[in-house]
């Protein structure tokens, strides 16, 4: 990956929501995101979930085809500038990984699931950087599966939550064939009422000067209320104008019959419980009027990328923000960090590791002690366990998978069964991580710069590893131990680890 991106490059981003998939390539212009090209389909994916939230075959051939689609406009964009991201519908779905694994065989890139807090970061840095700062503001996305609720100042989110409303969920509970009655409205309302009021308390205290929402339900609906003139001088979406919407909607008795001015066909179904959701949040959180912006999580999506080529990657300000939120020893992290590169570094050509590969061991080998703020005994499963876990702004769900295994296995025995559950996540390479992340750790637990031995790893193949210490090894006799003890560690997960001094003194 190069450090930078100079304008017109192009990026790409692909969004899987739970009603719709988007497509966005834009060229990079003097720093900013110009969107030339755009995609979008209603896939519902999210309807295609049933009551033990399987994902249907016919919803997972509708993902499919549409991605099928989007791949033919990304042959001009670089692979390592683009990103394919999934929401609420794949995060529940417990047959996630079988579609992941057909979509896998179309897409250039696989699949990042993020979660809920992560969607609801990149929603608002896609939406402040395609708006004017408006002092202290709240970003409302209602989706398909989830609405993702923001209140941030300038490029920084302060308070993320995503709850679990959207409008093709609630159109499968409260309006499944259809019909619209002033009860099924209610019952909608009602519910996500009670999902507000998990933020409710929190968000209000914490406060905003501007109220700006994005997606296609609420763009949906003010263009509905500009149209009716329902809106105000700045068609803005306003309390009054919703109440007067909501009225209109429940004087037609089936979706088939709502005939707005400006609604999209493919919009109409899903109408009714897209109002109650925006109803219900007007009203919970006591909202006067809100603004549209056309920035979501696609431009979000970009925008974070464009930080990473910039070295502005949020991870890593993430991998921080954790080590100190668990007293994480810095200057060992460190130590670590700098063997684990070095070793990366000898034997990344031979073992085809990536750039993004190197990244992820460098990340893990600074957070691989922090589940020590539970307890010293089995702190390796402590932290694997935060890692898996945790909301970690710009990880998806895949990442955390990644340093969970890395962090994991980093001590300990390696069992032979354990190999084939770090290969079935991350292939071959995320096991060799594993095996450079224990020698690094182990070179260093002396937990000093001075009784560091220089090193060499030498990576003969794939199942032949050389670890050449310099000097007279009988300087080192505790490290040599622990290195003759995890020739056997190294040998459950089929690498054989040999021992060596520049002075062949020994050899195992």
């Amino acid at each position: 990956m190069s450090d930078f991106l100079i304008d017109d490059e192009l990026l790409a981003a692909i969004d899987m929501g739970s009603n719709s998939f988007h497509l966005a390539i834009a060229r990079v212009d003097h720093g900013e995101v110009k969107k030339v090209a755009s995609m979008s389909e209603k896939v519902q994916l999210a309807a295609g979930l049933d009551e033990n939230n399987y994902l249907s075959e016919a919803a997972q051939q509708r993902g499919l085809a549409c991605l099928s689609r989007f791949v033919g406009r990304l042959s001009a964009v670089p692979r390592n500038r683009m990103r394919i991201v999934a929401t609420n519908a794949l995060r529940q779905a417990e047959n996630g990984d079988e579609f992941m694994q057909k979509a896998a065989e179309i897409l250039p890139k696989p699949i990042e699931i993020i979660a809920g807090r992560e969607e609801a970061r990149l929603i608002y840095l896609g939406v402040s950087h395609t708006m004017a700062n408006g002092g202290r503001r709240l970003v409302i996305d209602i989706g398909g599966g989830s609405t993702e609720f923001i209140i941030g100042e300038k490029f920084e989110p302060l308070n993320t939550e995503s709850l679990q409303m959207g409008c093709v969920a609630y159109t499968k509970a409260y309006f499944p064939d259809g019909d619209i009655s002033q009860k099924a409205f209610d019952k909608a309302v009602v519910a996500a009422r009670k999902e507000l009021s998990a933020i409710a308390n929190t968000y209000m205290k914490t406060g905003w000067d501007t109220v700006v929402g994005s997606s296609g339900t609420i763009k949906a609906c003010r263009q509905i209320m500009v149209n009716m003139n329902l809106s105000d001088e700045q068609d803005n979406v306003t309390r009054e104008g919703l109440h007067k919407l909501k009225e209109k909607l429940l004087k037609v008795d089936h979706v088939s019959k709502i005939d707005f001015d400006g609604l999209r066909d493919d919009r109409r179904q899903v109408l009714p419980a897209g109002l109650a959701i925006l109803y219900a949040v007007f009203d919970v959180l006591k909202i006067e009027k809100l603004a549209f912006s056309d920035g979501a999580l696609r431009e979000g999506v970009m925008y974070d990328l464009l930080g990473r080529f910039r070295h502005e990657d949020i991870r890593d300000r993430s991998v921080q923000a954790m080590m100190g939120r668990y007293g994480a020893d810095q200057k060992q992290a460190e130590r670590v960090v700098e063997t684990a590169q070095q070793l990366f570094d000898q034997s990344a050509e031979v073992l085809d590791l990536s750039v993004e590969d190197g990244d992820l061991l460098r990340r893990a080998a600074y957070l691989h002690e922090i589940g020590l703020a539970i307890s010293h005994g089995g702190y390796h499963r402590h932290g694997a366990y935060l890692l898996q876990h945790s909301d970690i702004p710009g990880f998806s769900q895949i990442d955390q998978n990644h340093l969970s295994h890395l962090v994991s296995h980093h001590r300990r025995k390696l069992r032979q069964d354990a190999l084939h559950d770090v290969k079935k996540v991350g292939s071959e390479r995320l096991a060799y991580l594993c095996l450079l992340l224990r020698l690094a750790v182990l070179l260093n637990h002396s937990r000093s710069d001075a009784d560091l031995p220089a090193f060499h790893l030498k990576v003969k193949n794939e199942q032949t590893w050389q670890l050449t210490i310099s000097g007279d090894v009988k300087q080192w006799p505790l490290l040599i131990a622990e290195l003759q003890d995890e020739q056997a560690q190294f040998k459950h997960w089929h690498v054989e680890l040999l021992i060596d001094s520049d002075q062949d003194i020994q050899e195992v």
